[in-house]
């Protein structure tokens, strides 16, 4: 990776460039968060941000700690109460983009935000499913933002938390971005990022990823991008 960027800004950057303007997108906390943010105040400004807690077109001036952060709330077009933000904007199929992060993800979409081992004796208890598990099955496509490693990209999540429903999906790592395979539904390399290979990414895969014949290259992010992720970033840090 080159010195003017980091692994972990390039994915988030190539996660914001996934969404487009009036996207309408369930926005799960932290990366996903972050990634919908840099995209509305960047090339989307008009995405409308959905958070679990019930604001509709939150406008954070500073990323939320919280799906209870007031931040949210403030500055929302309109507060729902919860359930009419599954049963109306979810089920009623109105949400275009669920975006989600995961402990683990496996070759086929399951994700893992439950427990790391046993589930009775587990070695990690993580904070569960939540909303996700709607989210990945009635949104009209699920973004997945995850860093790739052994550990996270594993052939058989511990437990699956969520399974991807009939729509489309992306999954965005500090190495590339994953599509499924239209027939198998296997996740396979479509984007590799800039100073990474084909052999680190599947070595940093818990199973025998496949790579697409028309395997593409992400371009690097620019300077606007990397600006408003790095404000968004530092003006975080300085509230936790």
């Amino acid at each position: 990776m080159g010195a003017d960027f980091s692994a972990d800004e390039l994915m988030t950057v190539a996660a914001a460039r996934e969404l487009t303007d009036r996207t309408v997108c369930f926005v799960g906390i932290g990366l996903p968060s972050t990634a919908a943010n840099l995209a509305r105040l960047t090339h989307a400004p008009r995405t409308v941000l959905v958070y679990e807690s019930g604001t509709i077109g939150s406008k954070p001036a500073t990323l939320p700690l919280s799906i209870g952060d007031g931040e949210l709330a403030e500055t929302a077009d309109a507060v729902v109460p919860v359930p009419e933000i599954f049963n109306y904007w979810l089920q009623g199929g109105r949400i275009d983009v669920g975006f989600l992060g995961a402990a683990q993800v496996d070759r086929f979409g399951a994700l893992n935000t439950t427990v790391i081992g046993d589930y009775e004796r587990p070695k990690v208890r993580l904070p569960g499913g939540g909303g996700a598990p709607e989210i990945a099955a009635m949104a009209k496509e699920v973004i997945v933002i995850i860093r790739q490693s052994p550990r996270t990209f594993v052939e058989r999540v511990d437990f699956r938390s969520s399974v991807p429903g009939s729509g489309a999906m992306v999954v965005i790592t500090d190495l590339g971005v994953l599509r499924p395979d239209p027939e198998s539904r296997e996740l396979t390399l479509r984007r590799i990022h800039p100073g990474v290979s084909v052999e680190q990414a599947q070595e940093e895969t818990g199973w025998d990823l496949r790579v697409a014949d028309d395997l593409e290259k992400t371009d690097s992010p620019s300077e606007e991008e990397l600006g408003v992720l790095r404000e968004l970033n530092q003006a975080l840090e300085a509230r936790a």
